[in-house]
């Protein structure tokens, strides 16, 4: 089953652009970047794929072949006149199993600029370690993740339900279908495999095989990042443990009840970071542009994909019987899920949200996340109901130079004028969950058009 993404825009951008360079897809295994590129591959009038876990397509460049002996071969091979190179596309899938092969981006943009090349692989951050030369300058990157809400939607053709969410702000009567939608997808997750197949079945009892095949996947590529023994060890401990403590602030030293020291477990999860498996999100102190990563806190840890978390903590099967999710795992799902929605938005980049703290002895407060708005730094809270306490929030909202706050709840739209417990009036704008892959144009949306005077 092949579904539309997000990123077939920028693709597009890509090839419409007139110094255009070898592009790198890179992201996680099994989130859909060869289905993608070549889907995409269509459009060209001549394909060029290699595969370079197979050893025939990774022989190509280890030959020691300058980059016109390369291509001339291909070309030969694909049975494609050279006279045809610019309605060409070359996709090197799996690149990082060849340091080589990416070495020759660089000579590809230099020496065959009308040439359509285009590089996928997981594992990069580690791949690079091997090459002598990296092509900086001389390659972009776009980045993938799993499918968020709208890309489910698409998947599902529900074409009302994505007028809707379109929609700025968002119609009331469309409230209880999106909710009932976007609790469906929180559930299931949005690995395309497992969304195939629910959407093929119907049904979640084929699901658990899926997760488990991609988890099994995950686990065994442990031995491709592990630089020995311990790191193996620890990394397999990490994967294993870490949906336990989904949207929680980690130390490294003992994690998951282990032994591990902070130094080993560390370099552990920073692999399983690059890796793109696990990310470790750092807080910010700053309530003011602009925002600086605090590497000195404690990060909160988020996984890939929500419903493997659902899958591994066997949470699936009561969550269908939820209206509202947001008591799911002790509240962790939900705000788990719209950090992966507003992760899910970084595709130029591979830069990770900000939660805010304020660690004093006497008080401590946190924010789940903030977001950057022009000169403007946004809290957004994360809340189950209504009438949750914004304690921390006011606490932002007291320190920051606008009068701008954020809370995302199981509620209907709605921007209402407030204070803060110390009584400074700001104006909080309420979100339901499922608008979190349009959080940046609501934010545009409430502050361009709402004053607190």
């Amino acid at each position: 089953m092949i579904f539309r993404r997000a990123l077939e825009k920028n693709l597009e951008t890509w090839r419409r652009h007139s110094n255009r360079k070898p592009l790198i897809l890179r992201g996680a295994r099994q989130i859909g970047k060869t289905t993608l590129i070549k889907e995409f591959a269509k459009s060209y009038s001549y394909q060029i794929v290699l595969n370079l876990e197979k050893s025939p397509d990774a022989e190509v460049f280890n030959d020691n072949m300058d980059v016109k002996s390369i291509v001339e071969s291909l070309f030969l091979s694909a049975n494609i006149p050279i006279s045809a190179i610019g309605e060409t596309l070359l996709f090197i899938d799996e690149i990082q199993e060849s340091p080589a092969a990416i070495q020759m981006l660089r000579y590809f943009y230099e020496e065959y600029p009308r040439l359509n090349v285009i590089a996928a692989g997981s594992l990069l951050e580690f791949a690079m370690k091997r090459v002598k030369s990296f092509p900086v300058g001389r390659a972009e990157f776009l980045y993938m993740h799993p499918m968020n809400f709208i890309e489910y939607l698409e998947a599902i053709d529900h074409k009302p339900a994505l007028e809707q969410l379109n929609k700025v702000p968002v119609e009331p009567y469309a409230h209880s279908v999106l909710l009932t939608l976007f609790n469906r997808y929180a559930i299931v997750g949005g690995m395309p495999e497992t969304v195939s197949t629910y959407l093929e079945t119907g049904s979640m009892t084929e699901l658990p095989g899926v997760y488990e095949g991609i988890l099994g996947t995950y686990i065994s590529d442990v031995e491709k990042y592990a630089s020995n023994d311990t790191e193996r060890k620890i990394m397999k401990h990490i994967m294993s443990t870490a949906p336990l403590y989904v949207d929680q602030r980690i130390k490294f030293q003992n994690f998951g009840q282990s032994n591990y020291r902070s130094r080993e477990a560390g370099e552990a999860f920073r692999n399983l970071n690059d890796a793109k498996i696990i990310r470790l999100i750092y807080p910010t102190t700053d309530a003011d542009v602009p925002v600086k990563t605090d590497l000195r806190k404690s990060p909160r840890l988020q996984f890939l994909d929500t419903g493997l978390i659902n899958y591994r903590l066997g949470i699936q099967a009561g969550m269908i019987s939820f209206t509202d999710l947001s008591n799911s795992y002790k509240g962790a799902i939900i705000p788990h899920v719209i950090m992966q929605e507003l992760i899910s938005l970084n595709t130029i980049n591979d830069n990770n949200p900000h939660f805010w703290v304020r660690e004093k002895k006497q008080s401590s407060a946190e924010v789940d996340m903030v977001f950057t708005y022009r000169d403007k730094v946004i809290p957004i809270e994360i809340k189950s109901g209504k009438d949750g306490t914004l304690r921390s929030l006011h606490q932002f909202i007291e320190l920051c130079n606008h009068p701008y706050a954020v809370r995302m709840y199981g509620g209907k739209f709605e921007i209402l004028k407030t204070k803060t417990a110390g009584g400074k009036p700001y104006l909080l704008m309420s979100m339901p969950y499922y608008l979190g892959t349009r959080l940046p144009d609501y934010i545009a949306y409430f502050v361009d058009n709402n004053q607190l005077a």
